[in-house]
């Protein structure tokens, strides 16, 4: 027992000095090169394990914050602490130029899918790190919407059917002139109702990539985001990770054991605990739900190639139903 007590003393210790080191460091960290800003169960885990597994890319994270390994959560619910907080979850400006001196290099980011649904977030990742690339990865937003639902009622967020889910997402997200003004700190933090339904209830608007993507790229041009189709992804894993690094401007790293994701159904073959946890298996939509969830993607869709100047595997077909 006494050992335990000691342990625990030890660990809470270190904690506590990594933390009051990150925050007396704050200012000569980096921020993040890149950002997976989405979409949600879209395999953004996976691209972000993947990427971490790189010698010269590392996320945030360390000693006493386990909770960020992945999503910070910065340009949507904490913009109001300011960059200096949000640098101190990544290296520092000298581990860089030791990287770099060694011949290698140090990159970091992280992988928050709530920033490409959220408003406001575009213009504010402008404002801080402009130069950012940015990686998208769409899926069919009927298979989306359904796997986010399953997400949802999983963690408890969620008591009505899919259904009638769908139905009151309207009420539920209505009142977003308040929700695009910005929230105050004490919004957030005390559950605000808006707020909620609109991080955690949006099955379908979270599948209208065309009006989210038109907000990133007023700040943005088109050749800082690297769009991936997500079945694409899964299917071709292995051919895709080249391109990402050459994306990212870092030196070539092949990984030996990247799967083939064949499935995509519920976000591909895990290879990961936390991507086993992202991974459930529920019944199969009702086929008079999937089939009115394609007509009312069909113009949505349609929109997104245009403003890509690409096609989808499931566009065109959603397309053709319309």
């Amino acid at each position: 027992m006494r050992t335990m007590k000691r342990k625990a003393k030890t660990a809470g210790t270190r904690v506590m000095n990594d933390e009051r080191f990150r925050r007396a460091t704050a200012r000569v960290r980096i921020l993040p090169s890149f950002l997976i800003i989405g979409t949600q169960r879209g395999g953004t885990t996976t691209l972000f394990n993947q990427l971490l597994r790189h010698p010269d890319i590392c996320g945030p994270g360390g000693v006493g914050v386990s909770w960020a390994r992945k999503e910070l959560h910065f340009f949507d619910e904490r913009f109001w602490l300011g960059p200096t907080w949000y640098r101190r979850f990544f290296p520092t400006a000298t581990n860089r130029q030791l990287a770099r001196i060694r011949g290698g290099d140090l990159l970091t980011g992280e992988a928050t899918p709530y920033y490409m649904f959220h408003p406001l977030v575009p213009e504010r990742v402008a404002s801080v790190i402009p130069e950012v690339r940015l990686f998208v990865l769409l899926r069919n937003p009927v298979d989306r919407a359904y796997s986010h639902y399953q997400m949802t009622r999983r963690s408890n967020r969620e008591d009505l059917s899919f259904e009638d889910a769908l139905a009151a997402e309207e009420e539920r997200l209505a009142g977003r002139e308040e929700f695009k003004a910005g929230f105050k700190e004490s919004a957030v933090h005390d559950g605000h109702r808006k707020h909620h339904h609109h991080r955690h209830h949006a099955y379908f608007s979270r599948g209208l990539y065309a009006e989210q993507l038109q907000r990133w790229l007023t700040h943005f041009p088109r050749s800082q985001l690297f769009i991936l189709e997500a079945e694409d992804f899964f299917a071709r894993s292995a051919e895709i990770y080249p391109e990402a690094l050459r994306f990212l401007g870092v030196r070539q790293f092949e990984l030996d054991d990247l799967p083939v994701l064949a499935s995509t159904t519920s976000e591909g073959k895990p290879w990961s605990k936390r991507e086993t946890r992202n991974r459930a298996s529920y019944e199969e939509m009702s086929p008079e739900t999937r089939a009115a969830l394609v007509e009312r993607y069909a113009e949505p869709n349609a929109r997104l190639t245009e403003l890509l100047g690409r096609e989808f595997t499931w566009a065109p077909r959603v397309a053709s139903r319309s």
